[in-house]
């Protein structure tokens, strides 16, 4: 797929990762919807980016009646609909037996429906509109980039319900590439490691210095310009399609 010609809906978009794949987007030509739920960071986006480039929906992903009627108002700004990506998503950190009580059960419920159900709800939803696009010369209709994380993998302590909502997306990716394919749609997912964004921004210096020596190399923290290269390769790569690619530089979590 030609970047010019994407027109994308990126949950969690109006910061970190997902704004840094809106300007990137913009920067080649593409049009944008950006689907959050902070409507003044949504303003800012909008203005940074363009009117004409971009909008921005407020969206609970988890809604399932509300994405539906959201990604068809995306649709039509966009005039057409080939790319989703789902940034959104939750740290819900928390230990499975605290020092107080055990996790209740309500914050593992949570994170695994923003992380995982929220990001299998907007997938689907873009899928049955994508399916109808006129396919291009390589038989693509769409392609759909979910995010994952490292810690779908070597999930620390306190990890427990994030890695288990970024384990599901791991899971999905091959199986729902399989199922689409028929219709022409790509799906994937990025696993990123340690980057810069608004919640380690948030961090003491001190911090985020032992999360940047932990990466062996290069060893500091992913930049979100970084993961928005990736994503766009991805688009424009069709033989991409069913699987997962970590974005760390090497780094393995260790326990805690």
């Amino acid at each position: 797929m030609q970047l010019a010609h994407s027109r994308a809906v990126i949950t969690g978009g109006v910061s970190g990762l997902g704004f840094a794949v809106a300007q990137h987007l913009v920067a080649q030509g593409a049009k944008v919807a950006l689907l959050d739920v902070n409507d003044e960071k949504g303003a800012a986006a909008v203005a940074e980016l363009g009117e004409s480039n971009a909008r921005y929906f407020r969206t609970d992903v988890t809604d399932e009646a509300g994405v539906v009627s959201t990604l068809e108002q995306a649709r039509e700004f966009l005039s057409g609909l080939n790319v989703a990506v789902n940034c959104a998503g939750i740290l819900g950190a928390g230990r499975v037996l605290g020092k107080e009580a055990a996790m209740p059960l309500s914050q593992f419920q949570s994170t695994v429906m923003v992380n995982l159900v929220g990001s299998f709800n907007v997938a689907k939803a873009a899928a049955s509109l994508m399916q109808h696009n006129e396919a291009n010369d390589a038989g693509e209709r769409g392609v759909i980039v979910n995010t994952a994380s490292v810690a779908a993998f070597e999930g620390q302590i306190g990890q427990a319900a994030y890695s288990a909502s970024k384990g599901g997306v791991v899971g999905m990716t091959l199986p729902m590439a399989r199922e689409l394919a028929r219709f022409g749609i790509r799906v994937m997912t990025v696993a990123p490691g340690v980057f810069w964004t608004p919640m380690v921004d948030g961090m003491p210096d001190s911090v985020q210095q032992s999360l940047a020596a932990s990466i062996p190399f290069p060893s500091r923290l992913g930049k979100p310009a970084e993961f928005a290269d990736l994503v766009a390769y991805i688009l424009g790569n069709t033989y991409l399609n069913g699987e997962t690619i970590r974005l760390d530089g090497a780094t393995r979590l260790a326990p805690k």
